[in-house]
């Protein structure tokens, strides 16, 4: 039933505000708040606790496939050692950010956001929400910043796995993993090789009776130390900025690398990797993709620990098609048989920009199919609204920090030249071709394709994919080509 529209009337005035309080919406309003204290605004979150992903994300083993490091806040230190983190320990890392900083005071918890509509004569948006008690709620702002991510947290990708229906026993999807799943002593097989697969079976051995990881084709999974020694020898805020521009660029460079090196790289990976392999498992099948190395994400193994893993005498691993799952097991094209109590589908995430919001502009619908993509963060045509989009080699919070700084920066250009209004026009040059939102070439990236955004060719409307050169443009280059403003 949509919402009555006469609460409008009543609705809550805000400057800015942000839907989502994961990773980006904190980070947006430590900026506003800290670059900007006379701005009021509000954070509007659907769920009962901060987090985002990793309050959604409860499966055993879950983890960060990102350093901390440039994951982490650059205006909060992480203080844990190691720079891969667990699930737990990033959400405990936000809440005590949230709380050293007093951002809990802007925080409306389970307040999902329905409807967004920018109203040109009004010069605002008005935004409906129901909160935990079934009401709705209403609010006006000048600038709304969405933190909803880039999938669908009510449905997963859709995995074709022949016969699926015909199980008779458990299936799980890591996304919605029941927080009453006894799997003592039971068979698993967790079909998936992407990063929740890899960090998901380490977890399962000590209580599984068996584990058998099926996979259709080999991923990357690099191992990477994750300890840490510099805090022992140097001060703590120097450690902390030397991993913060350590890893800003490490990573960009390692993405350079295997774009223009890439058999230099493979190379790489099958001597390191060769070495942590038990004898009966052969590299070339099951650790040798199709693909070169950041054509899709390399996953991350803190210390060997899923190599480690396949030393394990409960643990398979299989690389082939799947003919059909039986109402007991799993049925191979090479004819392998797997005997399962549990099928867990560790197969990917649905794509989907702007959480299911009803957006609007004057009333028209706003389609996010094909549009064009302005400096990471806005839309043509759409007014004073910047959505957080992180990077594909590299992590999030970067992303959505360069984004929080575009904000404030572009705040104080209008507040001093009296303009409400900003609105994007594309220019001639810059839509003389396109570029991918998302430039991977995962299953799930492709069959979301068609519907994302699009970077253009030219100036700021250029892909932010260049890390550090990102980091320099957000804070001192260039944030006004492309806007129209009005007063």
């Amino acid at each position: 039933m949509a919402a009555p529209q006469c609460g409008f009337e009543k609705a809550e005035i805000l400057d800015v505000l942000i839907i989502g309080a994961g990773i980006s919406g904190i980070n947006c309003a430590y900026r506003l708040q800290t670059d900007l204290p006379h701005v009021k605004f509000a954070i509007l979150e659907g769920r009962d606790r901060i987090g985002g992903t990793w309050d959604l994300y409860r499966y055993p083993g879950v983890r960060s496939d990102s350093d901390i490091y440039s994951m982490g806040f650059a205006w909060h230190p992480w203080s844990f050692d190691q720079p891969i983190a667990t699930g737990d320990q990033i959400v405990e890392y936000l809440s005590d950010a949230v709380s050293k900083n007093h951002l809990d005071r802007h925080i409306r918890f389970r307040h999902m956001v329905s409807s967004a509509n920018w109203s040109t004569p009004d010069q605002n948006w008005t935004l409906v929400a129901k909160d935990h008690d079934g009401l709705y709620k209403y609010f006006r702002a000048r600038w709304i910043i969405l933190g909803t991510g880039y999938y669908d947290y009510d449905t997963p990708l859709h995995a074709d796995i022949p016969g699926l229906d015909s199980f008779k026993g458990q299936i799980i999807n890591p996304q919605f993993w029941p927080s009453d799943f006894n799997y003592n002593n039971q068979k698993i097989a967790v079909i998936g090789s992407g990063a929740t697969a890899v960090s998901l079976l380490p977890a399962l051995p000590e209580r599984a009776a068996q584990v058998t990881m099926i996979q259709r084709s080999p991923t990357y999974i690099h191992p990477s130390p994750n300890t840490a020694w510099l805090q022992l020898y140097f001060p703590r805020f120097l450690v902390d900025l030397y991993r913060r521009i350590r890893y800003l660029i490490t990573p960009y460079l390692m993405v350079l690398l295997c774009r223009y090196y890439p058999d230099l790289v493979k190379d790489s990976f099958r001597k390191e990797v060769t070495k942590l392999l038990p004898n009966p498992i052969d590299y070339d099948t099951h650790f040798k993709p199709r693909y070169n190395p950041w054509d899709q994400r390399i996953c991350t193994d803190p210390d060997g620990t899923f190599y480690k893993t396949l030393h394990l005498p409960n643990v398979h691993l299989i690389t082939g098609e799947i003919d059909t799952v039986t109402n007991s097991g799993i049925r191979m094209q090479d004819g392998q048989i797997v005997d399962v109590d549990t099928i867990i589908t560790a197969t990917g995430i649905k794509m989907l920009m702007g959480g299911k919001i009803d957006l609007k502009v004057d009333g028209e619908p706003v389609s996010w199919r094909r549009r064009y993509i302005w400096n990471g963060a806005m839309l043509d045509s759409v007014p004073n609204m910047m959505f957080m989009f992180g990077y594909t080699n590299h992590s999030w919070t970067l992303g959505s920090d360069d984004t929080a700084i575009v904000l404030t920066r572009l705040w104080r250009y209008m507040e001093g030249r009296a303009v409400k209004i900003a609105i994007l026009r594309v220019p001639a040059d810059a839509a003389t071709g396109t570029q991918r939102l998302w430039q991977l070439n995962a299953t799930y990236v492709l069959a979301a394709d068609d519907e994302l955004p699009v970077y253009g060719m030219s100036g700021n409307w250029k892909p932010r994919n260049r890390p550090p050169i990102d980091y320099v443009h957000a804070r001192w280059g260039d944030f006004t080509s492309g806007l129209d403003f009005c007063a």
